[in-house]
């Protein structure tokens, strides 16, 4: 129930400020907004919940990897599942209201391209930052702030086209701008065309799978030691 709340708390929050309280001049395309907002906030807090819990998983489970021998790359992997599983739960009832806005169209069949995208970067990305965590405790403190950053830097409080200047340059170098849009089309829009860009995040993502492999493998044997 909690892992549906947490998201939900997060929609009617900014949706409020941003969709009553701080109305601004919004494109007719982004209506009605808390829809719109949720086809994007509830991909990111999945993608958040993941990686930040998997990021402490070890340092809070050291004992338990002093104790008993097994692979502890299993713990942020356990992580990262146990929130998508939480977001696939809330899957059902963002459709719900995407079919009571009679926007439910066949692109929706696509939906599990960018979660696929999205759960591999998010593995990469925990089991990284797991291991780094382990070595440089203050890291922990920085990631909130680092996601809370990626997080305005996304297009989920506005669309994506509506960006000019040099900050389009970096929502295009976003990965996860990409993701986000493809799940805005698909479920929002009732359309899907941003194939080059979901490509490009895939890309990105099977990029940061490896390198997050590596390092983990590479920090492996320190581990136990550090903790």
């Amino acid at each position: 129930m909690w892992s549906f709340i947490n998201p939900l708390l997060n929609l009617l929050t900014y949706g409020v400020v941003f969709g009553y309280m701080l109305p601004g001049q919004r494109a007719k395309e982004m209506e009605p907004y808390l829809l719109f907002f949720a086809c994007g906030i509830l991909p990111w807090s999945f993608f958040e919940a993941a990686v930040l819990e998997a990021s402490s998983v070890l340092v809070s489970s050291g004992g338990l990897l002093k104790k008993v021998l097994f692979p502890p790359e299993i713990l942020p992997t356990v992580a990262v599942i146990t929130n998508l599983f939480n977001f696939l739960l809330s899957v059902p009832i963002l459709l719900f209201f995407v079919v009571w806005n009679q926007r439910l169209s066949p692109a929706a069949l696509l939906f599990p391209l960018p979660l696929l995208v999205q759960f591999v970067m998010a593995l990469g990305l925990a089991l990284a930052l797991s291991a780094l965590t382990v070595h440089f405790r203050d890291l922990s403190n920085i990631i909130g702030h680092l996601f809370r950053l990626w997080f305005f830097g996304s297009p989920i409080l506005y669309m994506y086209g509506s960006i000019d200047g040099p900050f389009k340059t970096l929502l295009r170098l976003n990965p996860m701008s990409h993701i986000v849009v493809s799940y805005q089309q698909m479920l929002f829009e009732g359309r899907f065309d941003h194939w080059a860009g979901l490509g490009a995040s895939a890309l990105v993502a099977i990029l940061v799978f490896a390198f997050g492999c590596f390092l983990f493998d590479r920090l492996r044997d320190a581990l136990a030691e550090e903790l």
